[in-house]
């Protein structure tokens, strides 16, 4: 059984949204799937993508192969993560002091 991280559409006409699944690649796009991972709404601005990184790898790990629209997706939400370059990293806020 050949098992893959791939996108399937739930919403409304005109109004996709998108859960992160993992499948059996032989089940249909909106079919089976073997476990929910996370969610993507393109229509929000800026565009809404959560997924629980730690299945991600454990599902990768053990062999599943990820869509394309899952890698760049993955891809978008790892460069989120990150401060951009020519960006201050946010510094943790100092502690008040309680001397009163």
């Amino acid at each position: 059984m050949s098992v893959r991280v791939r996108l399937t559409r739930v919403g409304n006409k005109k109004n996709p949204i998108w859960r992160v699944v993992v499948a059996d690649q032989r089940s249909p796009r909106d079919g089976r799937f073997i476990e929910t991972i996370g969610h993507y709404n393109p229509q929000t601005h800026p565009s809404t993508i959560v997924v629980d990184a730690e299945r991600y790898e454990h599902w990768v790990s053990r062999g599943a192969q990820p869509s394309g629209s899952v890698k760049n997706l993955m891809r978008a939400l790892s460069r989120s993560a990150q401060p951009a370059e020519g960006e201050p990293e946010a510094e943790p806020a100092a502690p008040a002091d309680a001397s009163s």
